[in-house]
């Protein structure tokens, strides 16, 4: 056989078994189930009903897959309600489904179900391919009258609703019917996706600045959400370094409430929402696929006049309970306040108020058990006064980032930290 046809045989006996095996790992790779979007529902919230018509809930997953499930809840309710039928499909734009892409959803085989008052029921699997960053539609048909839901307040996503009294719309895939509109998250509390190409599901676990105040509507631009998208773009950290060949997808999962506190005891006003140290089961541990928590609270409880001692004792209980089940936990400093007198049940904001909270963000920085601390205080304070916030990075509050502080907040994440490699920031 001639030198050079033998010398290309060997070649192709190289390179077919490598392409072979790229392809048969590919094959082989486990799909598993991991929560890729969720939402805390809350307490105290502002009424709104629904009397026989169909809400279309928006909602963004941040893994691809072949197969969701929705989990629906009905935490805040005295009273079961029973959802007709349920549809997911691919959101094009307002209320309007990608053609052929809504799908029938059921409850162990039944098109209906009823979640107790308290309850939560999660669907069967739906046949449907997602990517990450994309927006699903959840169509719920509530046939009951003057039906209160249980809900999340603030979203920061329109998701719409059909007239009272027309009916089930749930499989339209057109937006004429759904004429009404809310910022509500009504039931849904989270999408899991069926994703090969995902290792694990990281949830953002805070108040106000993680549920998204002063960031824009419909704009998906919270710090979590740009942690989000440098994921699912592959950039490593905050100087734009490729991520590793090979590496899989993040599931980022907001699970923030505006006022939410670490404590509840002695607060003053007492807290209006449930404390992170009482929810922690039911928004972290209750979802599919959690490797990672990321806590960023305590300036409520600072407001509310606890102790550095009270929220320091919070965060280590969250610590310990995290750690128990095998999560890794990073840990966030405290974003400076503004002072502001008080008011009515606003306790204010004062220098004392300012001192704890520098105390609590050294004990983060240098004592807590974290596996990481992402130092969110360092990116937004004012270079010229660290105890309050850099002009262009304050929403107008003294209290909440600006969409831009968001962004130079998601882009201080070195997306090695959620790897958890070590201390960092």
């Amino acid at each position: 056989m001639p030198r050079r046809r033998l010398q290309l045989l060997w070649i192709i006996l190289l390179i077919v078994p490598l392409g072979a095996a790229d392809a048969r790992d590919k094959d082989e790779r486990r799909s598993d189930w991991f929560t890729a979007w969720g939402t805390s529902q809350q307490p105290n919230v502002t009424p709104e009903v629904i009397s026989n018509a169909t809400v279309r809930m928006i909602a963004r997953v941040t893994v691809p897959g072949n197969a969701i499930k929705i989990r629906l809840d009905n935490t805040f309710s005295t009273s079961p309600v029973t959802i007709g039928h349920a549809f997911v499909g691919w959101r094009v734009q307002g209320a309007r489904v990608a053609a052929g892409s809504n799908h029938a959803v059921t409850f162990g085989g039944s098109p209906s179900v009823t979640i107790p008052a308290g309850g939560s029921v999660t669907s069967d699997p739906v046949s449907i391919q997602v990517l990450a960053q994309q927006d699903l539609a959840v169509s719920l048909f509530v046939s009951g009258s003057n039906v209160s839901p249980s809900k999340h307040q603030s979203a920061v996503v329109t998701s719409y609703k059909s007239a009272d009294g027309s009916g089930d719309v749930a499989a339209d895939e057109t937006p004429t019917a759904f004429t009404g509109t809310t910022t509500s998250m009504w039931w849904l509390k989270a999408i899991d996706v069926l994703s090969s190409d995902t290792d694990r599901t990281v949830v953002a676990f805070g108040d106000s600045i993680t549920d998204g105040t002063c960031s824009t509507l419909d704009a998906h631009d919270r710090w979590e959400d740009w942690v989000s998208v440098r994921v699912d773009l592959g950039s490593s950290n905050a100087g734009g370094k490729s991520r590793a060949e090979g590496k899989r997808y993040e599931a980022i999962v907001n699970e923030g409430i505006g006022g939410n506190t670490v404590t509840r005891d002695n607060l003053q006003p007492p807290p209006d929402s449930i404390p992170g140290v009482e929810r922690f089961d039911r928004d972290v541990l209750s979802h599919t696929g959690v490797k990672e928590v990321i806590l960023f609270e305590g300036t409520n409880d600072i407001r509310r006049e606890a102790s550095a001692a009270q929220v320091i004792a919070g965060m280590q209980n969250i610590i310990q309970r995290a750690h128990a089940a095998g999560l890794k936990i990073v840990g966030v400093t405290i974003i400076p306040r503004h002072n502001v007198p008080p008011s009515g049940t606003n306790t204010g904001w004062n220098d004392a108020k300012t001192a704890i909270r520098n105390q609590v963000n050294q004990w983060i920085r240098n004592e807590a058990p974290f596996d990481a601390v992402l130092d969110f205080d360092e990116v937004v304070r004012d270079s010229s006064n660290p105890d309050l916030l850099n002009p262009a990075f304050n929403c107008g509050d003294g209290i909440h980032p600006s969409p831009r502080g968001y962004y130079e907040m998601g882009k201080s994440v070195d997306l090695d930290v959620l790897e958890l490699g070590g201390r960092g920031h």
